[in-house]
Order: C-alpha cells, then sequence, then structure tokens
C-alpha cells in the first residue's frame, strides 16, 4: 500500500510560482507513474504531469494547459515527487493531488492511477 502525502499548496497571485511536494511511502515513487492532477470546483479531475522512470532514463508527460510553465521531477533518494509551477494564472486554481500507477498504463487518465494523496490546495488569485 503505497501513501502519498502532498504540500507546498498556498495562496498567490498571479504570475508567481509556487512548488509542490509529494512524499511516498510503504512503495519506491520511481517503480511507479508518478502524477499529478488538479480538480477545480464544478469540474472534473485534470492531468497535470506525469514521471516515469525506466532504467535511467525519465519519461516526462504534461497535460495541454500546462506545457511550458510546469515543470515535474523526482527524487528516488528521497522518494518524492515535486512539480514546480511558473507563471501560476487564475484558471490553475484548483486542489492539486498526487498519484501513483502501475506501468504500462496510460499516463495521462486518471482511472490509471491506484493510489491518491488527500491533495493540496492552491489559489492563485488576479
Amino acid at each position: 500500500q503505497v501513501q502519498l502525502v502532498e504540500s507546498g499548496g498556498g495562496l498567490v497571485q498571479a504570475g508567481d510560482s509556487l512548488s509542490l511536494s509529494c512524499a511516498a511511502s510503504g512503495g519506491t515513487a520511481s517503480s511507479y507513474v508518478m502524477g499529478w492532477f488538479r480538480q477545480a470546483p464544478g469540474k472534473e479531475r485534470e492531468f497535470v504531469a506525469a514521471i516515469r522512470q525506466s532504467g535511467k532514463t525519465k519519461y516526462l508527460n504534461y497535460g495541454d494547459s500546462v506545457k511550458g510553465r510546469f515543470t515535474i521531477s523526482g527524487d528516488n533518494a528521497k522518494n518524492m515527487v515535486y512539480l514546480l509551477m511558473n507563471s501560476l494564472e487564475p484558471e490553475d486554481t484548483a486542489v492539486y493531488y498526487c498519484a501513483a500507477a502501475l506501468a504500462g498504463y496510460s499516463v495521462s487518465s486518471r482511472t490509471s492511477y491506484r493510489y491518491w494523496g488527500q491533495g493540496t490546495q492552491v489559489t492563485v488569485s488576479s
């Protein structure tokens, strides 16, 4: 059983940067596809980014709405996954979730992910 705990959310202004962290326990993060999703009020949970490691190669995927602004990374030694968010916009306001999936499934589909954190709120004011 993998446990995921997000941290780093908060209230920022448009144009600011924010970094989210996800601490994994009960499993090795590098053994899973690690993803970030977000959910705004009244909207479906949306794929943000994912990282998958195969050998020494890390594969990164991003949702269209965050490409070029957000960066996902991982620290295998610390069993951590991060999401650096730059040039934040009010439309980025949502609860952000860290998730873990077994390899071999679509990284952008929330149904691929077996384990989820509780989420951390990110609010971007205009």
